[in-house]
């Protein structure tokens, strides 16, 4: 028994996995041009066949154990195939390029068949197309050569009648695969070949990426098709020469000089400093093997470094090093390294590298054949193993001197474009030229934008519009809006309404008041108060005195107020009575509606004249509002006049001309203010106020409905529970805005079909540079919401560069970190030069937009552009973190932790639970306290966790309290010893309160189920505090929309707020106020025919309208590793079926009128589909499935092996029985129903 060699075996367990397929094929295709004689070409072929006895082998089972087996030269059968067309063919129209691709794709039988197959076909007198195709199993490129080279010297023999006169071989394939074992010795002796060089990788490997962090165009599926395209790549003969002379300077190859640039390349395209390659060695290491046609070629793993910014004679170097040592230890296959190192396994991907570099010295293998002219022809795209293949040749001229190097880029077309992969070709040729010119140039600095692409991205990185002609500001806004339309309302507060001409007053009386206390041009006043008119009234007022003003949310702490005060040197601090201020600030403090009420006299028309405003200059600073810091102390960001007046001329904003009415429910310490309020007052717009604390979509509904709303904004969060829960609540706006945080696709999608006329943009913009910076815009179509939504382009007067760390624009797609410039961009920090300095930078592309000398602010935000020009947010480069709209610098957080005694080491982390919802957690590792032994079994040292969120609550704003104390006994670190923020544990559950009490009604069973579900608990007490138990303003806006849609309770936030346990909750809503909703209940008897929902009967209209369709299909994809028992997921399937009626519902109709009947489940049939073939195709397949409602169950699954150990389960149901927040159930309930048949119960 002849065993496989580790490339066939690598091969043959492809071939058990995939079946069948022309994967691995290797196809080469010649144009004849002479008399051509049949008979000896197909002796020939079989004298071939017979040389090389790897051309009749055919793979068999020994024991289980697959081997070679050779035939017989006279059992091969006809390796030649005629496919000449005759007069009566239909064939006869078929172009060669599709014969080609036919016998390209043609499937070996590996079990039964000779792995070589040949076709011929007359294409006119006198000339004919010869296809080879050899299975990679038995041969590898550099065996095509010597195959061509045989078979024409075979061909020449039997035209002269006789058989071809060869050196025998030394050896066969077989021998071959016999030594190689015998060379690599047995792995568990440390002194064999294969145990040493398996040491040399696993060191060199070690640590290794997955993937590189390479831009693609399309997501990467679950299993790679492995379709390929290629585009061109050619070096001239002058750049050959430079780069061989770079190769000679520096001792190293040209392959090595090549490798370099690619390296850098990729790492310039962000794939980060740890760039692994693959390249195929040849493997006939022994001159034995030269001459024999065979699978030897074995690939090696090269990893370069390109971290410390290298120059490119130093990345030479590092590869030249690496390479020599790689090749050194060549002998080891790479299947047997794959084995060895047992890398995470992928159907989507190539293990341990994903992007190839082969190169080659020139060879010419076209056949000499007597009588007859010979041209290689170009094949179709060969199959893509990886996602990019670099396929390239050295060419010299007959004196030797470098004629230049050609070849093909072959990426996968799963990833990459034609013209990416085109961009990509393109740019590893700049950059060599680049090297070639100064190879002591950063790797960073060699150029790889060609011109064009330079304008461009200038041209997409600023807004339509440019800035105005001259700075305005607010107050200047304001006062040509009073003379415009004085009587038009400015201001709603509940009952009451202010016009133009009312603010104005109000506003001066107090300003002149203020101005009396000490307020004044540059001097700076803290205004501490809730929403209401007298807070807007008041910061006019303000503005009108020429000072700024520093907003103080409620809420905050009081060190937090002390600190901005003394930070801020306030002159005044206005309040309305409401805020809980320190003891001991030595702040003049003014109520400001103590006896002087700001809209006690809106209707006065007295003689008396308001005073005009102070002289303010653009330049002036509108407001300092406040954002976390990094050193744990918070920063003042200072934002000028003009800054938010030439936010408030965004052109947009003001094309529908009639003036807009925006909901003001902001804190107004947050900047989405500035656009709730400034914005709108500044065209003349009315500001409806919200009343103080957080909104429910029930009340959003009702202020757009009563007011009359035309835009709102919401914060990324909120937008996603009010989008997904009830999207309906933003009927009747022109547009909503949301921002903040990344944007829910779904909730986008939810809102434009609930609302068709409704404009949901997406916004973007830090507090440095005034609320709003770019902006992404959606309109109707929900097939144009991208998975991840945007975050747009520039708005008005604004400019957006994606660099890298020197300050070089990046290509599109390429991650990089996001700049700001223009005319919102804040001043500063204040009293901190040193923080200001660092990050608003000069702008080195200001010239371009003819605005030399301006700055930029660097974000700390990664982004990306995409091919339409918009950004695309990737990340964060420091610890900054986004919870629930507000920005949180996690060291902020980190130094309150600190600051408890009991607190050794800390470490803040943002985590997201199973609906999206991200919550901050605090890591500590607690003091021993004098204790000489750590606690016991690996446990953390015992801490007061409710004793260190106190302590963070007196120092921290709400927003950046952690959600969560999770005690540590030590911090995990990486191999190098930094800190392992992925192996930071989820938090658990919440603990309940001990003791608590169960249940006694049916409206706390429902609070306490409900609780329980929205918290992510197995159950909740009636003594349970929402809050405590990990609560936060969003999770309590679910809340309050389930409890109002499926308990009937006419909940808000103020009783939640008030309320905080479902027992003190159930005692606060004894009714529901009014009319009480009845709760769902089963009814004793249903009707013959139950009637359908309203929304039910809304999509059985449009199915009726438009027919069978996949629009309402909600799909879910799950990854399965390990073991799945196929017989327990097919009944738990039927138990979930069993258990939910919607989903073994059909829609029937009588006299015109649908209703639901729901079927028996021996009418059901099987839900579970097991699908052998495709696997990459499922996804889309399952997806796009047509639900028949009217006989169908609306739910279908399907499963596939992907992998040895690896399974995709696609789940599909119909919206008409299900919504986004029904997969959590469904998902819960499949899971243990599994766990149970698996167990062998129900």
């Amino acid at each position: 028994m002849i065993p496989l060699s580790f490339a066939q075996r690598s091969l043959w367990l492809t071939g058990q996995l995939e079946g069948r397929s022309a994967t691995y094929n290797i196809p080469l295709a010649l144009r004849l041009t002479g008399v051509l004689d049949r008979a000896a070409l197909e002796a020939a072929l079989r004298d071939l066949a017979e040389r090389h006895e790897s051309l009749r082998t055919v793979i068999g089972r020994h024991e289980g154990e697959p081997c070679q087996l050779v035939l017989d030269a006279d059992d091969v059968g006809e390796l030649l195939t005629d496919v000449t067309p005759t007069a009566a063919d239909a064939r006869g129209g078929t172009a060669p390029a599709v014969l080609l691709g036919e016998c390209a794709a043609y499937e070996f039988d590996l079990t039964a068949q000779a792995p070589l197959r040949v076709w011929l076909c007359g294409t006119g007198p006198d000339e004919h197309l010869l296809v080879l195709v050899v299975h990679h199993v038995a041969a590898d490129g550099w065996s095509m050569g010597i195959l061509l080279r045989d078979l024409g010297q075979a061909y020449a023999a039997r035209r002269q009648g006789r058989a071809p006169e060869w050196e025998a071989l030394p050896v066969q394939y077989a021998d071959y695969t016999l030594w190689q074992r015998e060379l690599l010795g047995d792995e568990g002796d440390p002194h064999s070949l294969a145990a040493r060089q398996l040491a040399f990788w696993r060191d060199r490997l070690a640590g290794l990426p997955e993937e590189p962090a390479l831009p693609t165009d399309l997501p990467r599926p679950p299993v790679a098709s492995r379709r390929g395209g290629t585009v061109p790549l050619e070096l001239g003969p002058e750049l050959h020469g430079r780069l061989t002379g770079v190769a000679h300077e520096l001792g190293a190859s040209l392959f090595m000089v090549v490798r370099a640039g690619l390296v850098a390349l990729l790492s310039r395209l962000g794939a980060g400093d740890d760039i692994t390659l693959g390249t195929p060695a040849a493997g006939r290491t022994d001159d034995a093997l030269s001459d024999l046609v065979g699978c030897f070629v074995n690939t090696l793993v090269l990893r370069a470094d390109t971290s410390g910014d290298p120059t490119f004679t130093d990345l030479v170097e590092r590869v030249r090093d690496a390479d020599l040592a790689a090749f050194a230890h060549q002998d080891i296959p790479f299947e047997r390294l794959v084995e060895a190192l047992n890398p995470t396994r992928s159907p989507s991907r190539h293990p341990l590298f994903q992007v190839m570099l082969a190169f080659h010295k020139f060879t010419d293998i076209v056949p000499r054949l007597p009588d007859l002219r010979a041209e290689l022809l170009p094949l179709g795209s060969p199959a893509a193993h990886f996602d990019l293949s670099f396929d390239l040749t050295e060419r010299h001229d007959a004196d030797g001197r470098a004629a230049g190097i050609t070849g093909i880029l072959c990426h996968a077309t799963d990833l990459y474009t034609p013209d990416t992969a085109r961009r990509i070709a393109d740019r590893l040729v700049r950059l060599l030229t680049a090297a070639a010119d100064d190879p002591r140039r950063p790797v960073t600095a060699l150029d790889i934008l060609a011109p064009a692409e330079r304008a461009l991205l200038l041209a997409e990185g600023h807004g339509t519009h440019g800035p105005a002609a001259r700075p305005d500001t607010v107050t200047g806004l304001f006062a040509a809006r009073v003379a415009q339309r004085p009587d038009a309302t400015a201001l709603v507060f509940g009952d009451t309404e202010l016009t133009y001409r009312d603010l104005d007053t109000l506003s001066g009386r107090l300003a002149r008041l203020l101005r009396a206390r000490g307020a004044g041009p540059e001097r700076l006043v803290a205004v501490a108060m809730d929403r209401s008119a007298d807070l807007v009234v008041t910061l006019l007022a303000v503005l009108r005195t020429g000072a700024g003003y520093v907003p103080l949310a409620p809420g905050t702490p009081l060190a937090r107020i002390r600190l901005v005060l003394d930070d801020t040197r306030a002159a005044l601090l206005l309040t309305d009575g409401s805020a809980e201020l320190p003891p001991d600030i030595t702040v003049p403090v003014l109520d400001v509606t103590a006896d002087h009420d700001a809209t006690a006299h809106r209707d006065e028309r007295g003689p008396h004249r308001t005073p005009p405003p102070a002289p303010v200059h653009p330049d002036s600073t509108l407001y300092v509002m406040y954002t976390s810091g990094s050193t744990g102390r918070p920063k003042g960001v200072v934002t000028p006049h003009a800054a938010v007046a030439a936010f408030a001329a965004h052109r947009p904003w003001l094309r529908d001309g009639a003036p807009d009415s925006v909901l003001f429910h902001a804190n107004h310490a947050f900047d989405a203010s500035t656009y709730e309020v400034w914005a709108t007052l500044a065209h003349g717009g009315r500001v409806v106020i919200a009343p103080p604390g957080p909104l429910n979509g029930a009340a959003v509904a009702e202020h757009i409905a009563r007011h009359g709303l035309t835009r709102l904004h919401a914060t990324a969060g909120l937008f996603r529970v009010w989008a997904e829960e009830e999207p309906e609540v933003f009927r009747g706006l022109r547009e909503v805005t949301t921002g903040g945080d990344v944007v829910s696709a779904a909730g986008v999608r939810a809102v434009l079909r609930a609302c068709p006329d409704t404009v949901v943009t997406a916004a973007y913009g830090p507090t440095e540079t005034t609320a709003f910076s770019t902006l992404s815009t959606f309109t109707g179509d929900t097939d144009r919401v991208p998975n991840t939504v945007p975050i747009g382009r520039p708005m008005d007067g604004m400019r957006t560069y994606v660099l890298d760390h020197r300050l070089a624009l990046v290509p599109p797609g390429v991650v990089g970190e996001l700049y700001v410039a223009g005319t919102g961009l804040a001043r500063g920090y204040l009293h901190r030069p040193g923080p200001t300095a660092e990050l608003f930078v000069a702008d080195p592309y200001a010239s371009a937009y003819g605005a030399g000398g301006e700055r930029m602010y660097r974000t700390g935000d990664l982004a990306r552009r995409l091919p339409d020009g918009q950004l695309e947010f990737v990340g964060r480069v420091d610890d900054q973190a986004k919870v629930r709209g507000f920005r949180v610098e996690l060291g902020e957080v980190e130094a309150a932790l600190l600051g408890h005694p009991d607190v050794a080491r800390t470490v803040a982390a943002v985590k997201e639970d199973g609906s999206g919802d991200k919550h901050l957690i605090g890591y500590v590792v607690p003091e021993r306290g004098g204790r000489p032994e750590p606690a016991p079994d690996g446990a953390p040292e015992p801490v007061d966790t409710e004793a260190i969120l106190r302590h963070a609550r007196t120092v921290l704003p709400d927003h950046a309290v952690p959600s969560a104390i999770v005690p540590l006994r030590t911090l995990p670190l990486t191999a190098n010893g930094k800190l392992d923020r992925a192996a930071l544990p989820h938090p658990g559950p919440a603990a309940a309160v001990p003791g608590g009490r169960a249940p006694r009604s049916r409206r706390e069973h429902a609070l306490c189920a409900l609780f329980a579900e929205i918290l992510g608990l197995p159950e909740v007490t009636i003594d349970d505090d929402f809050f405590a138990l990990g609560g936060h303003s969003l999770l309590a806006t679910r809340l309050v929309s389930r409890a109002r849609a499926e308990l009937g309770i006419d909940l808000d936030m103020a009783d939640l707020y008030a309320a905080q346990t479902v027992e003190a909750l159930a005692r606060e809503l004894p009714g529901t106020g009014g009319r009480p909703r009845p709760p769902v209940r089963a009814p004793r008897h249903r009707p013959d025919r139950l009637p359908v929902s309203f929304a039910q009967q809304r999509l059985w209209f449009l199915g009726e309208l438009s027919g069978r369709s996949a629009t309402y299909n909600i799909p879910l994809t799950v990854r399965l590793t390990g073991a799945v028992d196929v017989a327990a997921l097919a009944a738990a399937l039927r138990d979930v079926v069993e258990r939910h009626e919607s989903l073994r519902t059909v829609i029937g109709q009588a006299g015109g009128e649908p209703f639901q009947r729901v079927l028996d489940m021996t009418e059901v049939g099987e839900p579970l589909t097991v699908v052998e073939s495709a696997p990459q195709q499922l996804p889309h397949t399952a997806a796009t499935h047509e639900f028949d409602l009217a006989a169908e169950p609306p739910l279908r699954a399907w499963l596939t092996a992907t992998g040895p150990g690896e399974h995709l389960l696609v789940l599909v149901v119909h919206h008409i029985a299900a919504d986004g927040w029904s997969m959590g159930p469904l998902a819960r309930d499949l899971g243990r129903a599994y766990a149970a048949r698996c167990e062998g119960r129900g």
